[in-house]
């Protein structure tokens, strides 16, 4: 049985359908607040809008809108009202953070939040153990430990790697559960196991021994790069056409970015306390991989949780390549320390998402025009 099989009451589908639309508009302000912040840091000249914002950009962009969506999918999955809860507190963290509200504040709802992700994850390992679930609820304990010590008064540098876990782990557990149609040998299996072991350990070891466990936070990135590379469905579907094709195109280019992203944790994890190096990090896990996976999962977990068309077109290729081209540029950037040049990627990089952002709501409004006017 999956998540969100048990019978679920009118009443409660009734109050889910309500209460849907209203938990994304705080992960659209993370989003767009976040957006904003990165801009204000990379020194175009913009104001910022509140004190703090440009401190806030980490904060909003992965547990305000991340967080907050990755909690909004899994209520949905769930079905259940109690389920909305968790992105409901992150949302208000976001509130938090926006408003100026003291850092605890922002924090606590936050850590609140994440912990009500992790014990809804755990309830369905405890339902179904099966390996995709037990990933998922380990993304969710990631999450819950990097929000701990962000509240505890810990840099954001020092609290990325779990951050970094959360997302990846996440994301690997889902597409291991899209995966289970080409049924995986149990050597496959084995080493799935042992990679997220092995990026668990280098996220706790890293605590005490910052730069030993982010190399091996590194290693074990580009190991879960070239797993998802080797047994990913994506790796048959880019063979077909239309949405299923992109979606592939999408995933695969993703997890080159995250073998970049990990092989540069390796290389510079003597330096990534700010600066280019961790600019460079950071970028291409956060922006080459998560937001490759957001692109390529967007037509499918859309429609799923605001109960809307998304009609795909090849224009989606659009922002894909541009995000790409604009995080090349970026990292090269930063590697070389060509400033206007890292100026220019992150210009790049906002105009992509924000064109993700327009030609998903054009791809809604149009098939709702569609069938408005149909007889």
């Amino acid at each position: 049985m999956e998540p969100g099989d048990d019978p679920v009451t009118a009443e409660e589908r009734v109050v889910v359908t309500a209460v849907r639309p209203a938990l994304v508009l705080p992960a659209v302000a993370a989003l767009l607040a976040g957006l904003y912040a990165g801009l204000v840091r990379v020194g175009w000249g913009v104001p910022p809008l509140t004190s703090g914002l440009a401190a806030a950009h980490g904060p909003l962009m992965v547990c305000g809108f991340l967080g907050t969506g990755i909690g909004l999918e899994r209520a949905v999955a769930l079905g259940r009202r109690a389920g909305f809860v968790f992105p409901a507190l992150t949302g208000l963290g976001v509130v938090a953070l926006l408003a100026g509200s003291p850092a605890p504040w922002a924090a606590v709802l936050v850590l609140a939040g994440s912990g009500g992700l992790l014990g809804a994850s755990v309830g369905i390992v405890l339902r179904q153990p099966a390996l995709h679930h037990v990933t998922l609820a380990l993304g969710a304990l990631a999450w819950l430990g990097g929000n701990a010590l962000w509240l505890a008064g810990w840099p954001v540098y020092r609290v990325v790697p779990w951050w970094v876990a959360f997302l990846v782990l996440t994301i690997a557990g889902e597409r291991l559960e899209l995966s289970r149609v080409l049924r995986l040998p149990r050597g496959a299996r084995v080493a799935f196991t042992a990679i997220v072991a092995a990026l668990l350990a280098g996220v706790a070891v890293g605590t005490a021994l910052p730069e030993a466990g982010e190399r091996l936070v590194g290693i074990g990135l580009v190991a879960t790069a070239l797993w998802l590379l080797a047994n990913d469905v994506a790796r048959r579907t880019v063979r077909q056409s239309g949405l299923t094709r992109f979606i592939a195109v999408a995933m695969l280019s993703g997890y080159a970015w995250l073998a970049v992203g990990g092989a540069l944790f390796v290389v510079e994890a003597a330096r990534l306390v700010g600066g280019p190096p961790y600019d460079a990090v950071l970028h291409a896990v956060f922006v080459g991989f998560v937001f490759s996976m957001i692109f390529g999962h967007a037509p499918i977990i859309l429609p799923a949780v605001l109960r809307v068309v998304l009609e795909y077109g090849a224009h989606f290729y659009a922002h894909l390549a541009l995000l790409h081209a604009s995080l090349v540029v970026r990292v090269a950037g930063d590697l070389a320390g060509w400033w206007e040049v890292r100026r220019w990627g992150a210009l790049l990089s906002v105009a992509a998402i924000l064109l993700f952002v327009a030609s998903s709501a054009r791809a809604v409004r149009r098939r709702a025009s569609s069938r408005h006017r149909a007889p």
